[in-house]
Parts: C-alpha cells; sequence; structure tokens
C-alpha cells in the first residue's frame, strides 16, 4: 500500500496509508520535522491518519517532508510527496474555525469538570459515611476481634479521601480550561491587543513589499521571483482587513482609539490608574514624567520630578482617557465644593468647614485661605515654609504638648527616642515636613508617651535639623510638662 504525504495550507501535513507495525510510526515520530525540525508527527483518531502539528495555515518546510519521505522508502515502504502551498483557506474563514474550535473545547472542558466535581464529591460520601461509625472518638482496639475491621475502614478513608482531593483537583484544572477556552474570542479581539497586532502585521506587510521590490527588509533580503512572496501578501492583507474591521465594530460599541491628534503638549492622559501630564507628542506615544512619580498618587504633573528628569512613554494603545489642562484645574475645585456640600449635609458636624481652596503646592483641597497655609504640606503660595499658625481662640487641641520621636529602619528598641517637646500643632509641621525623613529615618509625634525613662527617652539633637526648625520658627524645649487634657480632649 501507498504511504501519501501531503501538504497545503488548508488542510496542513498529513500523511495516510501507514499500516500498523509496517514501522512507519517510529519514523514518524521522529522529533525532526516541521518548519522547526523538531516536531513530531501524532496519530489522529478523527482524521484516521497522521499529522504535524501546527502546519496548517503555513507553508511547509519541503526539505523536512523530502527527508521523511526518502526514510520511509529506504524502510521497504512505497512513499509519494505532493506539495500544493497555493490550496489554502481566507483568513476569515480560519479565524471563524479557531472560534468554533475554543467553543467546542469549552463544552468539552466543562464536561470534564463536572464529571471530576461529582467523583470528587461522591468520593468525600464514601469517607464521611465510614468515619460516622468513629465519630465519637471510638479508637482502634489492638487485639480485638474488630481490629482488622477498623484497620481496613481506616484505610478506606484514606484511600477515599485521597482520591476526592485528588478529583477536586483535577476539577479546577478543566474548570480552568474551559474559562480559557470560553474567553477565547473576547481576548483574540481585545481592541488593545488588536491594535498592536495590526502594527505588527502592518511592518510584516511593509517588509513583503521591499523584499518583492528586491529591497532588504528586517536585516535580510529575499529573492523577488519567489512565489511564496505573493501569497504571504495576500494572507497579510485579508489579516490586516479582518482585524481592521473587528477594531470597526469596537469603535462604535464605544472603544476609543487614540491617535497623536487626540493630544497637545499641557494635557493630560490616562495611564495605568494616573493623570500624567504630556511633555511631548510622538507619532505612536506620548512623553510623561517617569512612572515612578505616579506611586501613590492620582495626578502627575510636569513639576512632579523625583527622578532627576527621566521620563516614560506610553503607548497610544495603553492610554484610557484624556483631559484638558483646563479640565484638570478644574477637577480639585469640583471636589473642593463636593467636600464642602458633604460637610454642611453631614448630621455629625455642628458648624460648616471654612472655604477651601487649591494648594498651589500640592494641588489638594487643604489649602486654607484663612491661615495661609496648607494643613497637608505646611506651603505658601511662593512656594517657601511658613511657621504654623497660632492655633484658633478656643481650640485647646492645638496648644496640647507633643513629643517629637525619631524612628529609625530596623530599629527594635525597647524604649522610644525622643527629639523635642512641642505644641501639637508644632509636632504637625515639623512632622509633616519633608525635610525630616529620609531613606532610613522619619519624624513623627505623639501626646501619650508613656512614662519617661520606662517607655521613652531623651536622645542627643546633633543639630541636622536645625534649619527645618529655623524655617517654621518653632523653638523646641527638652523637657516634657504635659498639659492635662479635657475629657473631650481625651475621648
Amino acid at each position: 500500500m501507498t504511504i501519501q504525504i501531503t501538504h497545503t495550507r488548508r488542510e496542513g501535513t498529513l500523511v495516510d496509508g501507514t499500516g500498523r507495525g509496517d514501522g512507519s510510526a517510529d519514523i514518524l515520530k521522529l522529533r525532526e520535522y516541521g518548519r522547526t525540525q523538531r516536531q513530531p508527527f501524532r496519530w489522529s483518531r478523527n482524521l484516521d491518519c497522521w499529522y504535524l502539528p501546527h502546519s496548517r495555515d503555513h507553508a511547509t518546510y519541503t526539505p523536512s517532508l523530502e527527508l521523511l519521505a526518502q526514510r520511509l522508502r529506504d524502510a521497504g515502504l512505497d512513499a509519494t510527496l505532493t506539495i500544493d502551498n497555493a490550496d489554502r483557506r481566507t483568513f476569515t474563514e480560519a479565524e471563524q474555525d479557531r472560534e468554533d474550535r475554543a467553543e467546542a473545547r469549552a463544552d468539552r472542558f466543562e464536561g470534564y469538570a463536572d464529571n471530576a466535581a461529582r467523583n470528587s464529591h461522591a468520593a468525600w460520601k464514601s469517607a464521611h459515611d465510614i468515619s460516622e461509625r468513629f465519630e465519637f472518638g471510638q479508637p482502634i482496639l489492638v487485639g480485638h476481634h474488630s481490629e482488622a475491621r477498623a484497620r481496613r475502614d481506616q484505610e478506606r478513608m484514606h484511600t477515599s479521601m485521597r482520591k476526592s482531593i485528588s478529583e477536586d483537583d483535577r476539577a479546577q484544572h478543566w474548570a480552568d480550561r474551559q474559562k480559557a477556552a470560553a474567553n477565547y474570542e473576547k481576548l483574540r479581539k481585545d481592541p488593545d491587543t488588536t491594535l498592536r497586532r495590526l502594527d505588527r502585521l502592518r511592518a510584516d506587510l511593509r517588509a513583503v513589499v521591499k523584499w518583492q521590490r528586491g529591497e532588504s527588509a528586517k536585516g535580510y533580503t529575499r529573492n523577488p521571483a519567489n512565489p511564496e512572496l505573493i501569497i504571504e501578501q495576500q494572507e497579510l492583507t485579508e489579516e490586516i482587513a479582518h482585524w481592521e474591521q473587528v477594531l470597526k465594530d469596537a469603535e462604535t460599541k464605544g472603544f476609543k482609539v487614540w491617535t497623536r491628534a487626540d493630544f497637545k503638549r499641557g494635557d493630560f492622559a490616562l495611564h495605568r490608574g494616573a493623570w500624567y501630564e504630556i511633555l511631548r507628542v510622538n507619532p505612536k506615544s506620548v512623553t510623561i514624567r517617569h512612572i515612578f512619580n505616579g506611586t501613590g498618587k492620582t495626578v502627575v504633573r510636569a513639576t512632579d520630578d523625583g527622578y532627576d528628569g527621566w521620563t516614560s512613554t506610553a503607548p497610544y494603545d495603553d492610554i484610557s482617557g484624556r483631559k484638558s489642562a483646563d479640565e484638570m484645574q478644574q477637577l480639585p475645585q469640583a471636589k473642593a465644593a463636593e467636600h464642602q456640600e458633604e460637610a454642611e449635609h453631614s448630621p455629625l458636624v455642628e458648624e460648616p468647614a471654612p472655604a477651601a481652596e487649591t494648594c498651589p503646592m500640592c494641588y489638594s483641597s487643604q489649602w486654607r485661605a484663612e491661615m495661609r497655609r496648607c494643613a497637608h504640606c505646611h506651603h505658601t503660595p511662593d512656594g517657601k515654609p511658613t511657621p504654623a499658625s497660632a492655633p484658633a481662640a478656643g481650640a485647646n487641641w492645638p496648644q496640647g504638648m507633643a513629643l517629637v520621636l525619631i524612628a529609625s529602619k530596623n530599629s527594635h528598641r525597647s524604649r522610644k527616642r525622643a527629639l523635642w517637646a512641642m505644641a501639637r500643632h508644632e509636632a504637625q509641621a515639623v512632622c509633616g515636613d519633608p525635610r525630616t525623613s529620609g531613606r532610613s529615618y522619619m519624624l513623627t509625634w505623639t501626646d501619650r508617651p508613656g512614662t519617661e525613662g520606662a517607655d521613652w527617652e531623651w536622645v542627643p539633637d546633633n543639630g541636622s535639623l536645625d534649619p527645618v526648625l529655623s524655617d517654621l520658627g518653632i523653638t523646641p524645649r527638652r523637657t516634657w510638662t504635659p498639659a492635662p487634657q479635657t475629657p473631650a480632649a481625651a475621648a
């Protein structure tokens, strides 16, 4: 019987006409075939013949199949080879077939998962039924006539529980496979993924056109007379048209394809959860401050440069929103108005909070015009630190005493280390200043430190933070005299 080796793009590489025990199986299982020359043939019960995985919709590597045919002939078998790379299916047909196969896999894997889950429950139920005889803690009576049966029951319970756990793991495996197969079409047609795929396909098509003109592309040249270039051009053109239609369908459903025309310098782009001010607009991306500047922030402006001028690029397919500079300027004001309205209608607030403006340093709504400083960063409009304002009349809490402590990295001391004693509002200003913290230390404060000597102790002040105290207008003390607290303050 003649063994027929055929290859077409439509069906892939198939080997038909083999017989059991004729020696062809050992040759076909060698990992020396395919485009990578590292693939073996596999037997398919559905096709009733041998097939080469991943050979469909691709041109074959002819020397690999010629080697296979020669090996079969050397083994005393009659073999023929037929190659037709022009016989192919359109990309839309191939993509539809892949989606149908994924849907069939999802249904099949769902059945596997259900069967495994039922087996797991049945094994658990079997172990549970046996264990009911021992639910009151009856031990195995060594030497008693019931010992043999008790040990058999024990082994049956262990076997059933091991099977239950194994089947549960198997059910989870097939459930994950079913979920992946069910999401195949959704993930395949994801708009952002489609945009990146189109960029790659268009680059491949430009390379094919250059090769057809006899030019170099991707670092090498190909024979312009090679008929394979014509087929590749047709395939790439069809695939690009298919994914462009997928992208149009996504746009009709509300997806926005961002381009260079949508942005200008000074606008803000929403990139991975944070708004970044655009420094430069590029053909395929926008330049922003380094993404490290966005850690813990929702808005990163051009002035927020904590990494010595480092910048990042945000590709258009990774941008999910845009706002102009005016819109971003109105955003904190709108939030401040919203917080003010909530405070006015809150039953827990006896008096309305003072009117809030926008802090020019941190762009927050914690700026208090009547205090001329921000409760968050203690800055004035010209950007210089200012002393903490005196407490308002009748406000006893800011006047209370606080102890400023120093905490170091990897410090495991039994007693807290105190630097200064000062008023609470002064301690807030000192600990909130960015100059009072570093990589390995930070300042914190408390108004209830405990007992001196037992819970905390004074440590030497080396004077390194004197400029901070001078700028804030604070004269600290080295004695702890806590003021008595009122019941309301203590509460």
